[in-house]
């Protein structure tokens, strides 16, 4: 059944360097009394922007899936963050979107970050998910992929409500993060959730959080302040269906059909 309200919650924390128990400790404590339906973590929450995957990297069956499937279970809500993953000998910066009934979606970083060495080290995804939750139609993608507007780009054949970037977004480039969020909310007419991380890593970049929350219009909901923040905060499925009739260009996106 499909509900008009989706509540969501950010979650914007300080990440401490490459110690996955650690963090998963600290998530213990920012998630105490939450309610929502969904919970977002930033990109890497459980180590940081790292490219020294042999140390940190868990599997599927790991202790951070399993921390989450029970998040999920107790809370009766979707959590969802990347983490790094090693499979099959290589490894993954993995988004993984899990379900009360424990039920895991995952998605692999298509876009890696070159200036970062980031290609270097993780395999690249090739495919995107889109799971629903209480009937709202959402696409979850990873920091970097927010500067490539074809690959979030919402068609009639695929369709969305909300879009999703779980971040390490440094502050050195905060302007460029604030304005995409609103433009993929522009030209997608969808809500846009963006989940950036607080803090210095342990390269030494430092990070300005400002996650954010903005509408189908590009409006900003609201964007956290300069410090570790949760936030929770419903939107409307009515609202983006009466905005989306009254202007509907998203039938108009483009199918990307090569002309020979």
């Amino acid at each position: 059944m499909t509900s008009d309200t989706l509540q969501i919650t950010l979650v914007q924390s300080d990440i401490i360097w490459e110690n996955n128990a650690a963090n998963r400790l600290v998530y213990d404590q920012l998630l105490d009394g939450v309610t929502s339906d969904l919970v977002i973590l930033p990109e890497m929450f459980t180590t940081g922007f790292t490219m020294n995957p042999t140390s940190v990297a868990e599997s599927m069956d790991g202790p951070t899936l399993q921390w989450m499937t029970e998040k999920a279970r107790q809370n009766n809500f979707v959590i969802a963050g990347s983490l790094v993953i090693a499979e099959n000998n290589r490894y993954f910066n993995r988004l993984v979107w899990v379900q009360p009934n424990g039920h895991i979606y995952f998605y692999d970083k298509r876009h890696l970050f070159i200036l970062g060495g980031e290609e270097i080290v993780y395999t690249a995804g090739i495919k995107k998910i889109m799971p629903e939750l209480k009937g709202w139609r959402i696409l979850p993608l990873v920091c970097y992929d927010l500067r490539f507007p074809v690959w979030s780009r919402q068609t009639p054949q695929q369709p969305y409500d909300l879009l999703i970037y779980v971040a390490n977004w440094p502050q050195v480039r905060n302007y460029p993060w604030q304005q995409l969020l609103r433009a993929r909310a522009i030209e997608n007419l969808a809500y846009v959730a963006g989940v950036n991380r607080i803090g210095t890593d342990g390269s030494g970049i430092y990070h300005s959080g400002n996650s954010a929350l903005i509408n189908f219009k590009g409006e900003e909901i609201q964007t956290l302040p300069e410090s570790v923040a949760v936030y929770t905060h419903s939107i409307s499925l009515t609202d983006l269906h009466q905005f989306r009739q009254q202007f509907p260009a998203y039938m108009d996106a483009d199918e990307f059909t090569l002309i020979p």
